[in-house]
């Protein structure tokens, strides 16, 4: 069965655990999800069954836009709930203040990811070495955001949305946010609202062709050629500058790429219905 959709994992699971809980209840063997969450974290997952979860490195994705509640004043080496080491009682903050902070978030910025995190360090999951202590650096990476609206703000706890480039650490965002106040501060919750425009609507089945981030082009050789999967001629498409296209027919998706004189296969014969 392929099928792709949006589910709302719970706080309190891994994203592996809530996508095996799918796959139970739908009675599939492949599926697979776009964007990890961390246990901590709910909100929206993408899923993919069958062969569809081939596409996740072609739909559109971003921006992604969370709601998180900061906690001023708390720390801890995860950057949210757990392993709480400290708490300070603070001084609540001007509305002024905080709203200046929100605004010089926007636009491009540098930071380092969270060490609880899933980035790789040589081939390990940093969150894995993290609770070996074993002592490791991350590189620092860039994020754009391009919205960032404070909701409420009941001392000591901040509660606003941001839309952020994909691969974004909100974690880190708001333990920048708390240091620009002179404090710790970590993520007392944290939701995601979308992935571009994937949203939660009761993990109704949608069209992938509705999401792909991919031009259209056209084969105008033989038809059986890109079902026998033979080798492609550029000077056989319509578009023939170099990138990556979808071509679809009532049936079948395939997504090749142009480069120089050659065509690659990037999918073939992915089942639209």
């Amino acid at each position: 069965m392929n099928k792709l959709f949006v589910a709302y994992k719970p706080k309190g699971v891994s994203s592996n655990y809530f996508l095996r809980k799918i796959k139970r209840r739908y009675g599939v063997k492949k599926a697979g999800f776009s964007g990890t969450l961390d246990p901590f974290a709910s909100g929206v997952l993408i899923i993919a069954f069958g062969q569809f979860t081939k596409l996740f490195r072609f739909l559109k994705k971003a921006p992604k836009r969370y709601r998180a509640t900061l906690w001023i004043g708390a720390s801890s080496p995860t950057l949210d709930m757990e392993k709480i080491q400290s708490v300070k009682t603070l001084v609540p903050f001007s509305k002024q203040s905080i709203n200046i902070i929100a605004k010089s978030f926007l636009g491009d910025i540098e930071y380092l990811p969270p060490k609880y995190s899933a980035k790789r360090v040589d081939g390990q999951r940093a969150y894995k070495l993290a609770r070996d202590d074993v002592d490791f650096e991350l590189k620092k990476i860039k994020s754009r955001i391009y919205d960032f609206k404070i909701l409420h703000y009941f001392h000591p706890f901040l509660t606003f949305e941001l839309s952020i480039s994909e691969g974004g650490y909100v974690r880190s965002i708001a333990s920048l946010f708390a240091e620009k106040l002179g404090f710790d501060g970590i993520l007392s919750s944290l939701e995601r609202l979308n992935e571009g425009d994937f949203v939660y609507n009761n993990e109704k089945a949608l069209n992938p062709l509705d999401y792909l981030e991919i031009e259209d082009n056209v084969y105008l050789g033989e038809k059986e050629d890109i079902e026998l999967g033979r080798k492609l001629n550029k000077n056989n498409f319509e578009i023939k500058k170099s990138g990556i296209y979808k071509l679809v027919d009532e049936k079948y998706l395939s997504v090749i790429e142009i480069n120089d004189d050659e065509v690659k296969y990037l999918l073939n014969k992915v089942k639209l219905c």
